[in-house]
C-alpha cells in the first residue's frame, strides 16, 4: 500500500431536502424504516449498519444524472408504490424517481448487485435467507468475494 487509506464503504449519505417531516412522511410511503435519530434540521434513517441522513436546506434545481442508489429487499414492492403514490417513475432500465426536493433516487434489489451485509448484520435485518442472483454472485467470484 502506497500510504492511502482504502475506501471500504459507506457510513452514510446526507440528503438534503427542503422539511424533515415531510421528507420521513414522504419515503415512509414507500419504505419501511426505523429511526436512528433526529438532531434540528436533521433526521437519520437506520439501514443496518448504514444510515441516511435527511438534512433541511436543498436549494439547488433537481438533479438530473446524479443521484443515489437504495437498497431494497424488494424493488417491485416500491415499484407498486410508487405507482399507487402517483410518484412518475423515470424512463430507462431502472427504477429511478425524483423526491419531492428533486433528489433523484435509483432502487436497486438486495438480490442483484454485489453489495453483501456481513451476516450478523443480514441476520439482524432479515436479509439472511435472501438469496442473491448468480449475476451478483459472478461479480463478487470475480473479486474474490462471494460468500461460502
Amino acid at each position: 500500500m502506497s500510504g492511502r487509506s482504502r475506501l471500504v464503504g459507506i457510513n452514510h449519505v446526507a440528503l438534503e431536502v427542503g422539511d424533515v417531516d415531510e421528507a420521513l412522511a414522504f419515503y415512509d410511503r414507500f419504505f419501511a424504516f426505523e429511526l436512528r435519530g433526529r438532531s434540528p434540521g436533521m433526521a437519520f434513517v437506520d439501514m443496518g449498519d448504514q444510515f441516511l441522513a435527511l438534512s433541511e436546506g436543498r436549494r439547488q434545481a433537481g438533479d438530473d444524472g446524479r443521484h443515489f442508489g437504495l437498497v431494497v429487499d424488494d424493488k417491485e414492492a416500491v415499484r407498486r408504490a410508487l405507482e399507487e403514490a402517483g410518484v412518475e417513475i423515470l424512463p430507462g432500465r431502472r427504477l429511478d424517481f425524483r423526491d419531492p426536493w428533486g433528489n433523484r433516487v435509483e432502487v436497486v434489489d438486495y438480490r442483484d448487485i454485489q453489495f453483501t451485509k456481513a451476516p450478523a448484520i443480514a441476520k439482524g435485518m432479515g436479509l439472511d435467507a435472501v438469496e442473491k442472483s448468480e449475476r451478483a454472485l459472478e461479480e463478487l467470484r470475480q473479486k474474490g468475494l462471494a460468500p461460502d
